[in-house]
């Protein structure tokens, strides 16, 4: 069995801080799609994902409504596939978000979206996939071929890619290029204290995820990279919902992770944090441990950097947990039982 310094993955998270790099020196790209984008006489946006490009796809939801005010969708792209319905989408900027490029449903959307009037852009990490090709403006994720069937250099890109582009769109200066290749660098280089503190996670205990605004993205993510890679049920949801029924099953065993990045507002999360603690024995943190109370586990993240960026940089914190915990408990990371590298869904 390989330890995690062994794994495919644990190579591509590492290989983060040069992927930020290329795209930061890429920023012409943003440039140049978000003076499309302006040309347009855009009123809304849709967002058109699956898997791990879909939690991305929440990060950069709440970047446009909160950063340009605009209505912002998930696309549902069996509306297309499945139904046939034929979309009417003028004045819709679709942006569409994929590691491969190459699911047919994700395809036929955007194709489906064109037809209907939409401005199509995607971020691919393949120029040459038939996604690439078929809108009307491409962004390379830049990330290098990604061999663990689980992203993770992918994802970050994802959401760098998300924010450089949002920022251009709105015409905020990106005043924190350096902190993003600083934060990436040294959190990559955590990995053995990440390990250690995993130690202390069960795999025979219940895992909920839990964050909100911008850390929902990566609660979701975090949720799915145990899931694929420890092949444990986990749930990842937005901590305002979890009090709208599911804190029900919560009980003293449940382990409950809060993704808590650096200048979350604390009054977000405050209310459910004192629900939580009355029946759960431990909350763990991940990001921002200012919250945290004796006994509670925190997985440092991001310093010096706003919400939004302290988001994209925890990214690498989450991913190393979800290896340390599959390694520690005897799997495969790079290779889970069921899945593909490239997933194609009709």
């Amino acid at each position: 069995m390989k330890t995690a310094l062994e794994t495919t993955m644990f190579q591509e998270i590492s290989y983060t801080p040069e992927v930020f790099a290329k795209l930061i020196a890429s920023e012409g790209e943003f440039k140049r799609a978000a003076e499309l984008i302006n040309s347009r006489a855009i009123t809304n946006v849709q967002i058109l994902a699956r898997g791990t490009s879909d939690n991305a796809a929440h990060y950069l939801k709440y970047l446009i409504e909160v950063n340009l005010g605009l209505p912002v969708g998930l696309t549902s792209p069996s509306a297309v596939t499945i139904y046939g319905s034929k979309l009417d989408f003028s004045h819709t900027l679709l942006i569409a978000i994929s590691q491969s490029g190459e699911s047919p449903d994700l395809i036929n959307y955007a194709h489906a979206a064109k037809e209907g009037k939409a401005l199509v852009i995607s971020f691919t990490n393949n120029a040459d996939s038939p996604l690439a090709q078929s809108v009307d403006l491409h962004i390379d994720l830049l990330a290098g071929k990604e061999i663990a069937v689980a992203a993770t250099k992918s994802y970050s890109a994802q959401l760098l890619a998300s924010y450089l582009l949002v920022m251009n769109w709105c015409g905020k200066p990106i005043s924190n290029v350096e902190s993003f290749l600083s934060g990436a660098r040294a959190l990559t280089e955590t990995f053995p204290a990440i390990q250690h503190l995993a130690e202390q996670l069960s795999y025979q205990r219940e895992i909920v995820v839990l964050g909100r605004g911008f850390a929902y993205a990566n609660a979701k993510e975090l949720a799915l990279k145990i899931q694929e890679t420890s092949h444990r049920v986990v749930q990842g949801m937005s901590s305002a919902d979890y009090l709208h029924g599911p804190i029900a099953s919560l009980n003293q065993e449940t382990q409950v992770i809060v993704i808590a990045p650096l200048g979350l507002p604390p009054q977000s999360i405050s209310e459910g944090i004192a629900r939580i603690r009355r029946n759960c024995s431990r909350i763990i943190w991940v990001g921002n441990g200012n919250l945290a109370e004796s006994g509670d586990l925190v997985f440092p993240g991001a310093k010096d950097i706003d919400e939004a960026g302290a988001t994209i940089l925890d990214a690498i914190v989450l991913q190393q947990i979800a290896l340390s915990f599959s390694t520690q408990n005897g799997f495969n990371p790079d290779a889970p039982t069921g899945l593909t590298k490239v997933t194609k869904t009709l």
